[in-house]
């Protein structure tokens, strides 16, 4: 099985979670009848994961929860020559993971009816993030 990966450029988001199915399905063109669509960012400080995309409170809420977990001020960090966010964008980044698998069934990704594709973006003044998209026939 042979892929055929696209590299999709994002812009440069704020922080916290952004949907961006739109963006990865416009950047997709038509996809095969069956298949699956593999999704991987080229960063250390940032990570992919699907989740509600109906209710914006949702990306606020998982900004708040993640941010208490991992904050910014935890005392004992080596790695700061970035600034402040940049470790616990790291470790965030790590939480969530670098890449998605999304089954394509009848020329669409099969979602869920409330799931949408999101960029988690960790860094307080980050740049465009790139995406593979890779579909596996």
């Amino acid at each position: 099985m042979a892929a055929k990966y696209t590299t999709i450029q994002l812009p440069a988001y704020s922080r916290g979670f952004h949907l961006i199915t739109s963006k990865i399905t416009g950047a997709l063109g038509s996809l095969p009848e069956t298949g699956m669509l593999h999704l991987f960012i080229q960063h250390t400080s940032a990570g992919l994961t699907i989740n509600e995309n109906a209710d914006p409170s949702v990306r606020r809420d998982m900004e708040r929860y993640i941010n208490s977990i991992v904050p910014e001020d935890f005392p004992g960090l080596e790695h700061t020559i970035e600034g402040p966010d940049d470790m616990p964008a790291h470790v965030k980044a790590s939480f969530f993971g670098s890449s998605l698998n999304i089954p394509i069934i009848n020329h669409r990704l099969a979602l869920g009816t409330w799931q949408g594709i999101f960029l988690c973006e960790f860094r307080n003044s980050p740049s465009g993030r790139r995406v593979l998209a890779g579909i596996i026939e």
